[in-house]
């Protein structure tokens, strides 16, 4: 029998499933589990937008779509992702998806040639390296530094690795899994950097609108990003909808053209009465999104505090996303741990509470010589995380 692709073997995962697994092992023996590993939500979407689905469905919304989207869909995207970020964008910059996820593969799949060189964030979502591999592209890691209020971009990494064979930049602000957000001067350093070496950029914006206090910025909206960066969109966190798989990419015409075509390929096009739920996102009331962050909010909070009272755990409280990157390096060494897997597996069979490391988030890089693990909230009620983190102290204290 014939063996698989070469390609094949170079196609990573999204490794936090993995863990879901060990979990989902460990509660189907009656056991009890804490799901701080997966940023899935247990929010359930706002009622008018459930409701704009279903009738858009007994409407006879069920056939194919437009490869590239509906046009109101697409008309409504472009003047909601513009006003929010000060860009001037028409239907023609946008190519809706089936979650924001697919952005990824086709914006590299346009533009990474075989053997070009791609910076993306480690620790970081692990689709980036997966892709850029997959593709027959060079994965470029850059790493964070850890800091008094949260993690810095380690701006001489990326400036290590530059070479004329550099072609792409993949950057995540309001950062899955380390929760990071660019200052002002380092969001224009990496501009700066992109026109420099004719960089083009994927702006991963999953979370630009879960955020706490402050307001989102999109690297898009500085002098010369535009007519370089594709935006990243989606609807899961925003509205509550990570099941629902509806997105989109924003950005220069060409390039939107050219990953229509991939929808074209792939998938033909997205489901048409959710592109109607989108619709209902973008027109309907907007207090269901503000429910939605308090709710996340009086998560993080709680679950920052409760780590914070365990003995050697160091943690920020960033004001985006819906993840913690604690530092356990300390609870990791007074306990004897050399092995964060095990780390990881002795908590979730004693204590019931599931966390990724952060090995499931890129390869660790050379010199990292601290133990973070993530947690995500997004998914776990106020009760749940306070029995969880409160068993978690007892273990490792």
């Amino acid at each position: 029998m014939r063996k698989f692709s070469s390609r094949y073997g170079r196609l990573g995962t999204e490794t936090a499933f993995a863990v879901g697994a060990d979990a989902a092992a460990w509660a189907a023996k009656g056991n009890s589990v804490y799901p701080f590993h997966l940023g899935d939500m247990n929010i359930i979407t706002p009622d008018h937008i459930l409701e704009a689905a279903f009738k858009a469905a007994k409407d006879g919304k069920t056939g194919y779509a437009p490869g590239p989207g509906i046009l109101p869909l697409r008309e409504l995207l472009a003047e909601n992702i513009g006003q929010d970020r000060n860009l001037s964008l028409t239907a023609e910059n946008i190519s809706v998806q089936p979650g924001g996820k697919p952005v990824i593969g086709k914006f590299l799949g346009a533009l990474l040639e075989e053997g070009a060189e791609a910076l993306y964030p480690n620790p970081g979502y692990p689709i980036y390296e997966s892709q850029i591999e997959y593709l027959g592209g060079k994965a470029l890691p850059y790493g964070y530094t850890p800091t008094a209020t949260g993690f810095e971009i380690n701006k001489d990494e990326i400036e290590a690795q530059i070479t004329d064979k550099t072609s792409i930049l993949i950057y995540n602000n309001y950062q899955n899994p380390i929760g990071a957000e660019s200052s002002e001067a380092e969001m224009q350093w990496l501009a700066d950097l992109a026109i420099k070496h004719d960089l083009w950029v994927l702006s991963d914006e999953a979370y630009f609108e879960v955020r706490y206090s402050g307001k989102s910025k999109s690297i898009a909206s500085l002098p010369g990003m535009a007519e370089r960066t594709v935006i990243l969109y989606t609807f899961s966190k925003k509205f509550a909808m990570t099941g629902w798989r509806l997105g989109c990419a924003a950005g220069p015409k060409a390039v939107i053209e050219a990953i229509s075509k991939f929808n074209t390929n792939q998938e033909s096009c997205s489901n048409h009465f959710v592109q109607e739920a989108g619709i209902a996102c973008l027109t309907g009331p907007q207090g269901p999104q503000a429910v939605i962050l308090d709710t996340l909010k009086a998560r993080r909070d709680v679950l920052v505090d409760a780590l914070l009272n365990i003995d050697g755990v160091k943690v920020s409280r960033p004001e985006t996303t819906f993840y913690l990157f604690p530092d356990v390096t300390e609870v990791f060494k007074r306990n004897g741990y050399t092995d964060p897997s095990q780390f990881r597996l002795d908590a979730l069979h004693k204590t019931g509470v599931s966390f990724c490391s952060r090995k499931h988030f890129g390869r660790p890089l050379a010199g990292e010589d601290r133990v973070f693990i993530r947690f995500a909230y997004s998914g776990i009620d106020l009760e749940s995380i306070q029995e969880g983190i409160a068993g978690l102290k007892d273990f490792w204290e």
